[in-house]
């Protein structure tokens, strides 16, 4: 098509030069610049051919700017542990606020996966989407996003797919630390609550738990190891049947904090004392953890510093993108760490081996 600009010969072409000779709004070639979905494809081809017709460069740093006060990013959300989820909705809404990105919520209805639900985040044309446990291990959901090509980061996925962004903890080193501990005070007979058995992070943290046992030698009874779903009334159940056993445990490792602190009220309700008879362990040091009596001893995930950084690879993805530059897929792991309070103890003389 034939560009006409009225600017000044020898001036640098402007964004405003542009619009005028595509025939549109300065804040339409701004949307077209920045690889906005929300443009016509006729408008979008006069916007390029214009840009093209008059060499116009728009400013890097102005284009970052501008990229990053309309990136907008979902996070889908919907899990039994509303402790985890609080913590999550936490560093990602504060480190949206402090990038100038707009954080759209998404519920997932609570695990279940609504089968529209990759349709209708693909439609609304984002710049990323954030999947925290469940939706982190559901396989078609993420396939389906990334089939369409958009960015995807996985909070807390034992297995990431590949091309995915991903922020995670080594969930077996970390399991495997807190049963070392149990073991290092002199616990031989260890409950462990297995987490959903949907997610990645579950079969992990078993992962470790078997693998500290074996580094010590003990035997691996089966009848330790109870399934539980993360929610709190599942590991009422999985601590209920542990303590009916002829040979109860002398402490249980649960699989998260929810778990963890229905094993404590489950000790309460047959009068056990936690922990002088019974050390209770759990994992992710959420708010929980520090609120109930006693307070538990926890593997420590950063879960709303990893729910930043989610936020914070979506946005850099984002910019680059707008940018005609490749926005490769990236893996982070975070530290864990064992935090011990009052819910663990060696086991008593008498306790049975």
């Amino acid at each position: 098509m034939a560009v006409k600009s009225s600017r000044r010969a020898g001036a640098a072409p402007t964004l405003s030069d542009v619009a005028k000779a595509a025939g549109v709004s300065p804040m339409t070639v701004s949307r077209v610049i920045n690889r906005d979905a929300n443009v016509s494809a006729p408008t979008r081809d006069r916007v390029e051919a214009a840009v093209a017709a008059l060499n116009y460069a728009p400013n890097s740093a102005a284009r970052l700017l501008a990229g990053a006060a309309r990136t907008r990013i979902a996070l889908v959300y919907g899990n039994p542990s509303a402790a985890y989820l609080g913590e999550v909705l936490l560093g990602a809404l504060a480190m949206a606020s402090r990038s100038d990105v707009q954080l759209l919520l998404e519920n997932g209805d609570d695990g279940a996966g609504r089968p529209d639900l990759a349709g209708q985040l693909i439609a609304r044309g984002l710049d990323g989407v954030i999947l925290p446990p469940p939706y982190c291990d559901m396989a078609g959901l993420v396939a389906d996003l990334l089939a369409a090509g958009l960015p995807i980061a996985l909070i807390a996925s034992g297995a990431p797919a590949d091309g995915c962004f991903a922020v995670t903890i080594d969930d077996v080193a970390a399991a495997a630390d807190m049963s070392r501990h149990l073991i290092g005070l002199g616990h031989r007979r260890i409950g462990f609550i297995v987490g959903n058995r949907n997610q990645t992070a579950s079969a992990k943290r078993l992962e470790g738990h078997r693998l500290a046992l074996a580094e010590a030698g003990l035997a691996q009874d089966e009848a330790l190891i109870v399934q539980g779903d993360f929610s709190y009334r599942s590991g009422l159940a999985a601590a209920e049947q542990l303590l009916d056993l002829a040979r109860p445990p002398s402490a249980i490792f649960a699989s998260n904090d929810d778990m963890a602190a229905a094993a404590v009220a489950a000790a309460h309700r047959r009068h056990i004392d936690v922990p002088a008879a019974l050390s209770v362990c759990g994992f992710d040091d959420t708010p929980l953890a520090s609120t109930i009596s006693p307070e538990l001893t926890t593997v420590r995930q950063p879960v709303a510093e990893m729910a930043q950084a989610a936020v914070e690879l979506l946005t850099a993805a984002a910019r680059r993108r707008r940018l005609g530059q490749a926005a490769p897929g990236e893996r982070r792991v975070f530290r864990h760490e064992i935090v011990r309070r009052q819910s663990d103890a060696p086991p008593r003389p008498d306790t049975p081996t």
